[in-house]
Order: structure tokens, then sequence, then C-alpha cells
């Protein structure tokens, strides 16, 4: 089998048919990394090239599925990183560059030719909720958590699979309000398969992943390409492009920037609370005055 930083694959023991891709930083509830994105589009090829594969089940190490990017290091820390420019003046094209690479194989789950299913448990948030809806299904627990919270600041989702899975209203309602939804939430609002007791998560995902891997591979093939062209017929492509361009916008607009700087001067933890409190989120000239003040501090040592 081949060997990952971050996650692991391989056959299921019972059923050779069935690929099981987990996420395995389970100490950083399967933070995404750099490396992640890579390592994901890698073991999809492996399974794709698999004959013996038909299905891929995509999973979470611990608590939780994924907890997003590892913004404790992207956030907090003081690098200079495509994903967040500040030693020199914004480059919005290597900006956009980086982050249509990890979209691009976060979508390797939607163009792979074996159906693939997330199965999620704690939470499938911001970067998380990205690799779970690029797969072609989902089964959540009931008590599972999925959305994206950056989008009250600091992020947008560069996958844009929120409209193609729930419609606009619910969309724009998530979007608007970085608001989580549980598994049961998820179900009636069709963007789950489905929810069970955590209990009966594991049983209910290979299950479905069985029926699956009963009909031959080229079939599944086909009538994952059937369903995917109206994706993009709907343009999907150009959704992800604009997603993936604001996405930079709001790393880097004065809101994005004093996010930034409040978790380097108060600890991500601190910034997170804030921004998913419901308190306003400072802007324009008020968040211009905060980064100034906070940049200050640091220079003195406060």
């Amino acid at each position: 089998m081949p060997a990952f930083d971050t996650l692991r694959i391989d056959a299921d023991a019972q059923n050779p048919r069935i690929a099981r891709l987990l996420l395995n930083r389970p100490e950083h509830y399967n933070a995404i990394t750099d490396q992640t994105p890579r390592d994901i589009r890698a073991a999809v090829e492996w399974a794709n090239a698999n004959e013996d594969i038909h299905v891929i089940v995509v999973e979470g190490a611990g608590k939780g599925f994924c907890g997003g990017y590892d913004l404790s290091h992207f956030g907090e820390g003081d690098i200079d990183h495509p994903c967040q420019q500040e030693r020199h003046p914004w480059d919005p094209m290597e900006d956009y560059a980086f982050m249509k690479r990890n979209t691009e194989d976060f979508m390797s789950l939607w163009r792979s030719a074996k159906p693939t299913i997330a199965k999620v448990h704690g939470a499938a948030v911001a970067g998380g909720s990205d690799i779970a809806l690029c797969c072609d299904l989902l089964v959540m627990a009931e008590d599972a958590r999925i959305g994206y919270m950056p989008t009250r600041v600091w992020g947008c989702p560069t996958t844009a699979m929120w409209t193609y899975r729930l419609g606009p209203m619910r969309a724009k309602q998530l979007m608007f309000t970085g608001d989580v939804i549980d598994g049961r939430t998820a179900a009636a609002w069709g963007l789950a398969n489905e929810a069970v007791p955590i209990d009966q998560l594991e049983a209910r995902t290979m299950a479905l992943a069985e029926r699956i891997a009963g009909v031959p591979r080229s079939h599944l093939a086909m009538h994952k390409l059937v369903v995917n062209q109206v994706q993009l017929a709907m343009g999907l492509e150009q959704s992800q492009q604009l997603a993936t361009v604001f996405d930079g916008i709001t790393r880097h607009n004065p809101e994005g920037l004093w996010f930034r700087r409040y978790a380097q001067d108060q600890g991500f933890k601190a910034a997170v609370q804030w921004r998913d409190s419901g308190r306003p989120i400072p802007e324009g000239d008020e968040a211009r005055g905060l980064i100034g003040e906070m940049q200050a501090r640091r220079r003195r040592g406060d």
C-alpha cells in the first residue's frame, strides 16, 4: 500500500472492492496541511488504478472527520505563505494558483471514476467540509457537524460545492451566517444522504459501500460522469474560479488582516471565539485602526 504523511489508504479487510481513505492526523483533528491535498489526490489515483477497487470511503481518525486548515500555523504563526503574503505586496495570482491547486486536489474525489463516500463523525468544518462535499455521497452521524465558519471572516469555500449540493437558498443561509448544522439537519436539507446514531455510522456507511461495490466499475463511472456533467453545465468550474479569487481577497482585505493580527496577538482560539460568537466583525477603517494598535504593541513587545 502507498505511504502518506497525512492519511492512509488501503483495501477494506472484509471487502477488497472497497478502499478506506483515512485522514490520519488525529492529534490535530486531521487539520489540513500543505501536504494533505496532494496526499488526497495521490490516494485517489492509487484507488483508481487498482482494478479491484469499486468505491472509496473517506473518513477521519480520532474525534472527527476534519477540522479544516491547520490555522494555528497559517493564521496564528508568523509566516509568509502563498495563502497569506505579508512580507511583500500580495500577489493575487500567486495566491490563486496555490489555492486552486488545493481545490483541484480535493476535487479528485469528485472526478474519481470510482464513487466516493464521506463518512463523517465529529466535525467536518471549514476546509474539512470541502473534502466531505467533494465526495459523491455523504453519511453523517446524527450529532456530527458540518459548515464553513470562515465565511464570517477570512475565508470563502473554494470548491463552491454548497450551492450544488444544497440549492441557492440554503447555501446562502450558511454562507451569510457561518453557522454549522448537525447530521440530522444535513439529512433533512438533502445535504447528507443519511444521518444515523454514531454507533451505527460504520455499519450504515459500509452497507452503502458494499451495495455500490457490487456494480461493475464501468457502469459506476458512466453514471457518475452523467451526473457530474450536469453540475459542470450549471457552471461549477466557473463558480470555483470566482470563489478561489474571493478566498484570497477575504484573507488580505482589512477584515481578513484584522482577523490574522488578532490571532497573532491573542491566539487563534480567541480569534475563532470572536468570529463564531456573532459579535460584529471589525471592518474598514475600524479594522485598520485595530490592526495598527496590535502592530504597535507587537513592536513594543507588549
